[in-house]
């Protein structure tokens, strides 16, 4: 197994933790996602606890913050704050680890969780960058369901109208949302024609839970000219935990004790 595969399952088992003693958060997504943030973090952006206030950081985006669970585990390995701290106390009385992403905590850009909103933001920020001659990308993490939000679409098309190209987005396609399947609910299986209307430098990732397929996608988006991209990630939701894969009760599922320890263990045969 690769380092990043590897650590891709100790974060799994991460979450995992937080989620089991919270009893909070949204385990299938934060699992179906969690190879993006991986990637993203420890292979391609250019951001650190050290480098954090230096303005050419590269920025990093969680529009579906829903998500943060996983969020927050990765920004703990990499050391931004105590992650033991964030696993014990997430969505607990006073811990700043809330349910969505928030400036409160060091590394988390902007307060994030009212889905449609990260992508237009991510384009103030890429065209600040322009403006400013920074050298820094934006990244931005969208979930499929998410893309129902009609702002997204106005920020697509002001993306390509300024030539964006030190903007990336990511579309976590893991097909699944609260109430149902993404085509029941509002289908997403024009999304990748939609974003090529619109301008945009569109690059597939048939599995979006493998890590090379990712690395090989964010550098092929570095190099495009003229435009922004976006990665589309044909994820799992639940992926890495048999009972949760692909299952829409697990957008925001609560676990027994005895699926608790099955999930441990399932995780934990991969990395032995």
């Amino acid at each position: 197994m690769d380092a990043l595969t590897r650590k891709s399952y100790e974060l799994r088992k991460d979450i995992i933790e937080m989620m089991h003693k919270s009893k909070a958060g949204h385990v299938g997504g934060d699992l179906s996602v969690i190879d993006i943030l991986n990637v993203l973090y420890n292979e391609i952006m250019n951001v650190t606890p050290e480098n954090f206030k230096d303005e050419n950081r590269d920025r990093f985006l969680l529009s579906k913050g829903h998500c943060a669970d996983a969020l927050f585990v990765v920004l703990g390995d990499k050391g931004f704050f105590d992650k033991q701290e964030a696993i014990d106390t997430f969505s607990q009385y006073n811990s700043k680890f809330i349910g969505h992403p928030n400036t409160d905590i060091n590394g988390i850009e902007i307060n994030s969780g009212s889905l449609g909103h990260g992508l237009s933001i991510g384009v103030g920020m890429a065209i600040a960058g322009k403006m400013d001659s920074r050298s820094y990308r934006t990244y931005v993490v969208l979930g499929d369901g998410e893309m129902a939000e009609g702002s997204n679409y106005e920020a697509m098309m002001a993306a390509s109208q300024y030539k964006l190209d030190n903007l990336c987005a990511t579309v976590d396609l893991n097909r699944l949302q609260i109430s149902g399947t993404t085509d029941e609910v509002m289908s997403t299986s024009s999304l990748s024609e939609k974003f090529a209307c619109f301008g945009w430098n569109v690059i597939e990732v048939e599995d979006g839970n493998d890590c090379t397929q990712l690395v090989d996608a964010y550098r092929k988006a570095e190099q495009c000219k003229g435009k922004p991209s976006v990665v589309m990630a044909h994820t799992v939701k639940g992926k890495g935990v048999s009972f949760m894969e692909n299952e829409k009760a697990w957008h925001h599922g609560v676990m027994s004790e005895e699926q608790y320890k099955q999930a441990i263990k399932e995780i934990e045969e991969v990395l032995s």
